[in-house]
């Protein structure tokens, strides 16, 4: 929104509004209208004056220039050369600008010039050269009404309008009050604790056998649409441009001059921030009665209607349109049409006012991709009080620039608006919510001022009605910001809030950081996935079913909250194969919804998914397909990484196997003897029916067990001092028989002095029975207080480590059968 510093100091008055504009801007902004920015419009226009053209000539030496002699003022006068096509006859007024004066327009500082031999010390300025117009403008010198200043009178004192400070506001969409300069002052008014009365005139010139009614029929067939529609006549008006004054004041809100009936329409917007729209009544046609005709309806099936932009549109029956007997004539509340608008013969202007409900001009407006200054304005809620005001405001500014003459009444139809309901405030509310006292009577004065209407109270609670002018204002808490906003939002104390030592807790978010810190360390990417899927997929991959389905879903593959992650992977894995995208490294972070919260609700559960699929990564050698210790390396640091814990593998047991694994590869991981999650290779089932063209492992992580099991602290282990024993053990045993399993019971058996137990070799070949398979283990020995007490701990012998080893080899012998290899 922009706004005029000088039009908002015409309507407080310069006493009450002495403020800067700077100053008038933090004012502003201090209560919520943002002032985003200060521009000057006409700078120039305070350093150029008023010249009157005394002779021209022609140049002696360029036949395309002339030579102007000009008064400017006090017996002064000044000969410049001047290029310009419309130089008036001696006596006509002209901007002059001396040496030394800045044009921001043009950048550009005037210094005397020698053009052709001849020594000009000035320049007769234009319209753009001052920067008076958006775009644009009458080529040549900008020339003066005849006797509208006295040469050597400043411009911007001859045409106030030509100089003055716009505010870039930034309102926000509950504040439609703000969109006229009449809201603005209304705001300014308050916060400055001064009297405010709207702009209210009849017309100048009143014709007492004019009549509205009987020049005009007006019906409205939808009133909840339009509860309001008013009308204003005015005869013998004559088209052309408006007056200086009223052009350079649209030009600097940015709205261009086009001629004086429409100007109108503009400026009456501007100033009470209510739309209105100008017809010729002579192209209206007329109803049966004789009488031209204008009807609020609801569009007809099929019906068009070119619009002023020149676009034919083809119109919906929610459309709300203004009709004449024959056509629409206007999209209520968006734009007019071409076939009523006002042309340079028009001499019958019917002014209408109206008050359209938001929601359907808003419709209307998204349907035809139509924003204007109009449907902006409405779909936020324009003041329905204020249509005979407007009204009045817009005859009589066509009397004064046109030259016609107003019929003494406006007509008003409709129902009209309800005024709004009370609001109660009460004093504890009020406090709470301010967290600062305010008396219940302080607070009155200040709702007073906006225009709320008291209804009375008493100490604890009070009443009040909105202004029509604010439809933002509805329940209490919207009072309550008034308030604030008028006592000052930099008056509302500040309190820092106490701070109440609680003993550490856990937290997944915690771990979970540190897990998808670990994700990429490793090599995955994260993928987003869908907080919703299908149950069909959720019932694929084995997971829980859904008990939480959406009653509306957009489609059937996003009904069902997730209680798995994977049909998310899955797709991301299948679309990433169709592109050509084989080897894949994905992982996701998010909640799953499982049954059981409270109140009936989801129970959300953290959880970590990751899908590897393709080869693993190699350099200068044969692609490999991924293998279970590969994924198991990814599993195991992903977990050790973000607890800093020892991870422990174990091969799921039948009976507890996820069913979505495959038999011979689907792992547990455990921490401190807690399953923590699970991986493996997707089952063929599950990969058939999925589409995932090709084998796929998981990795499956709960976030919430991981909080748990909670993240050590790595702590420092000094070096040995003394020297370790070591022995390797190769035993035989049934494939059954887990690797880890064995080593345990090597730990076991070796007692205290065992300080570590290593796989590092598994074989199968002919030379050992069907289903077995040869294990080797690497075992370390030394005296468990080499560590802890160094000083008492001893160098073991290769007898002691002899017969402790005779236990262990005794043990896994009996316990799985094993057999040792040489």
């Amino acid at each position: 929104m922009k706004a005029s510093y000088r039009w908002l100091r015409e309507l407080l008055g310069h006493s009450v509004l002495s403020a800067s504009p700077a100053e008038v801007a933090a004012l502003l902004t201090g209560v919520g209208l943002e002032v985003e920015a200060l521009t000057r419009f006409g700078e120039a226009s305070d350093a150029v004056i008023v010249a009157e053209v005394v002779l021209r000539e022609p140049h002696p030496s360029r036949p395309k220039l002339g030579l102007v002699t000009v008064a400017l003022g006090e017996g002064r006068t000044e000969k410049v050369v001047c290029g310009a096509p419309n130089v008036p006859e001696p006596g006509g007024l002209v901007v002059f600008a001396p040496l030394g004066t800045h044009l921001p327009a043009k950048g550009l500082t005037l210094e005397p010039k020698d053009i052709g031999g001849v020594k000009s010390e000035g320049m007769l300025c234009s319209e753009s050269e001052l920067g008076l117009r958006i775009a644009g403008g009458e080529a040549g010198i900008l020339i003066l009404p005849p006797g509208s200043a006295l040469p050597g009178t400043k411009l911007s004192d001859a045409i106030p309008t030509s100089s003055d400070t716009i505010f870039e506001i930034g309102l926000t969409p509950n504040r439609p009050d703000g969109l006229g300069h009449v809201g603005l002052a209304r705001e300014l008014a308050a916060i400055l604790g001064a009297a405010f009365a709207p702009p209210a005139r009849k017309p100048a010139s009143i014709d007492a056998t004019l009549d509205v009614e009987r020049a005009v029929t007006i019906s409205i067939e939808d009133t909840e649409r339009c509860p309001l529609y008013g009308a204003a006549l005015v005869e013998k008006v004559a088209v052309g441009p408006s007056p200086l004054f009223h052009q350079y004041r649209l030009e600097a809100l940015g709205v261009r001059a086009i001629s004086n009936v429409v100007d109108v329409t503009n400026l009456v917007m501007l100033l009470f921030g209510h739309p209105i729209h100008g017809f010729d009544l002579d192209r209206v046609a007329a109803a049966p009665s004789g009488l031209p005709a204008i009807v609020v309806r609801r569009a007809k099936d099929g019906e068009t209607m070119t619009t002023l932009d020149g676009v034919e549109r083809k119109l919906a029956t929610d459309d709300l349109v203004i009709a004449d007997a024959a056509k629409p004539v206007a999209l209520a509340g968006v734009m007019g049409g071409e076939g009523s608008g006002i042309e340079r013969a028009t001499s019958r202007v019917l002014v209408e006012c109206a008050y359209f409900t938001p929601r359907g001009v808003r419709r209307t407006a998204r349907r035809h991709a139509m924003h204007s200054e109009s449907s902006h304005r409405f779909e936020r809620g324009v003041d329905p009080s204020d249509v005979l005001a407007v009204l009045d405001e817009a005859a009589a500014l066509l009397v004064e620039l046109t030259g016609g003459t107003a019929a003494p009444a406006t007509r008003v139809v409709g129902p009209s608006v309800a005024e709004p309901a009370a609001i109660t405030l009460r004093k504890e509310r009020l406090d709470a919510l301010l967290g600062v006292a305010i008396t219940l009577d302080e607070a009155t004065k200040l709702l007073v001022r906006l225009g709320c209407k008291s209804l009375g109270g008493d100490a604890s609670a009070a009443r009040f009605v909105p202004p029509l002018h604010r439809p933002d204002l509805a329940i209490e808490a919207d009072l309550i910001e008034e308030v604030m906003r008028l006592h000052g939002i930099d008056r509302i104390p500040t309190v820092v809030p106490s701070v109440r030592p609680e003993p550490p807790r856990r937290r997944s978010p915690h771990v979970e950081a540190g897990v998808l810190r670990a994700a990429v360390e490793v090599g995955l990417s994260q993928a987003l996935v869908f907080g919703f899927t299908s149950e069909r997929d959720l019932e694929r991959v084995g997971a829980p079913k859904a008990t939480f389905i959406l009653a509306n879903p957009l489609g059937e593959e996003r009904a069902a909250m997730r209680t798995s992650l994977l049909p998310g992977l899955f797709d991301a894995l299948r679309r990433a194969r169709r592109h050509g995208a084989f080897d894949v490294r994905l992982f996701a972070v998010g909640a799953l919804f499982l049954p059981g919260g409270a109140d009936g609700l989801a129970k959300e559960s953290r959880s970590f998914a990751a899908v590897l699929a393709g080869s693993r990564d190699a350099v200068l050698e044969k692609p490999t397909a991924l293998e279970l210790l590969d994924v198991k390396g990814v599993a195991h640091e992903i977990v050790r990484r973000s607890v800093g814990r020892a991870v422990e593998v174990t091969h799921q047991a039948a009976d507890a196997r996820a069913a979505h694994l495959h038999p011979r590869a689907a792992i547990d991981l455990s921490v401190a003897g807690r399953s923590v999650g699970r991986f493996g290779l997707v089952h063929p089932s599950v990969e058939a029916s999925m589409d995932l063209g090709g084998p796929a492992w998981i990795i499956e992580l709960d976030l919430d067990v991981l909080d748990a099991v909670g993240a050590e602290t790595p702590r420092f282990k000094p070096l040995p001092t003394l020297p370790a024993s070591t022995r390797d053990l190769a035993v035989v045993v049934h494939d059954d028989v887990p690797a880890g399993d064995v080593e345990l019971a090597i730990a076991e058996a070796g007692g205290p002095i065992v300080e570590s137990v290593e796989t590092f070799d598994l074989y199968r070949g002919e030379q050992l029975p069907k289903e077995h398979r040869s294990l080797a283990f690497h075992v370390v020995y030394r005296d468990p207080k080499a560590a802890t007490d160094p000083e008492n701990a001893k160098t073991l012998t290769d007898a002691e480590v002899d017969q402790r080893h005779a236990t262990v080899v005794k043990a896994v012998t009996d316990k799985f059968g094993a057999a040792l290899r040489s």
